[in-house]
C-alpha cells in the first residue's frame, strides 16, 4: 500500500479560486428572536449564531413587515 499523493496543479491548468468576501461595518443585519429568552438579536453575515444575552443557539427569523401577496389562479 502506498501513501496518497494529492494531484498538483500544472502550468496549463486554470485555477478556480473563490473571491474574497469582506464583511464591512455597513453590512445589512437581519433581526432574529432568541428561542429561549425571546430577546431581539441582530446578526450580520459571518457572525456566530448565538444569542448575546443568554448564549442560546436557536434563533427564529422575524416576520417581514413588507406586504406579500400571492395571486391564485
Amino acid at each position: 500500500m502506498s501513501a496518497y499523493n494529492p494531484p498538483t496543479q500544472t502550468g496549463g491548468a486554470t485555477s478556480h479560486t473563490q473571491p474574497t468576501i469582506s464583511v464591512s461595518d455597513t453590512a445589512r443585519s437581519v433581526e432574529y428572536t432568541c428561542g429561549d429568552c425571546d430577546a431581539a438579536v441582530s446578526l450580520k453575515r459571518g457572525e456566530p449564531i448565538r444569542c448575546r444575552s443568554c448564549g442560546h443557539r436557536v434563533l427564529y427569523k422575524q416576520r417581514t413587515n413588507r406586504m406579500v401577496q400571492f395571486e391564485a389562479r
